[in-house]
């Protein structure tokens, strides 16, 4: 019975998904459909910043994660190591968002 259930509630949760992303996409597609009809046009955005700030931030995250896989070898109580562990993740993640913004910066984007 407990299998049906967390198989019912996986199930829940992606068709909740999934319909989230085709409602977000139909309201979309309707709304550039009336700006095309009343005559506006809609610009298409750059997307290059947002992909160099996923890769800068994700790159720090992935560093954050080799640098606290030295805490495991550690003999620190549990708590202290889950502390050290997400806090060595979180800076190095902080650390990919500034180096992200100075890039862009210097790239004029």
């Amino acid at each position: 019975m407990e299998h049906l259930n967390e198989t019912l509630g996986g199930l829940v949760i992606v068709i909740g998904a999934v319909l989230i992303v085709l409602i977000v996409a139909r309201y979309t597609y309707l709304v550039k459909k009336a700006m095309i009809e009343k005559g506006l046009t809609f610009e298409r955005k750059d997307y290059g910043p947002k992909y160099l700030d996923m890769g800068c931030i994700v790159s720090g995250i992935g560093l954050g994660l080799l640098a606290s896989s030295i805490f495991t070898y550690m003999d620190l109580e549990e708590d202290t190591m889950d502390l050290l562990i997400w806090g060595t993740i979180l800076i190095f993640g902080a650390m990919g968002l500034i180096a992200a913004h100075f890039i862009g910066k210097r790239l004029g984007q």
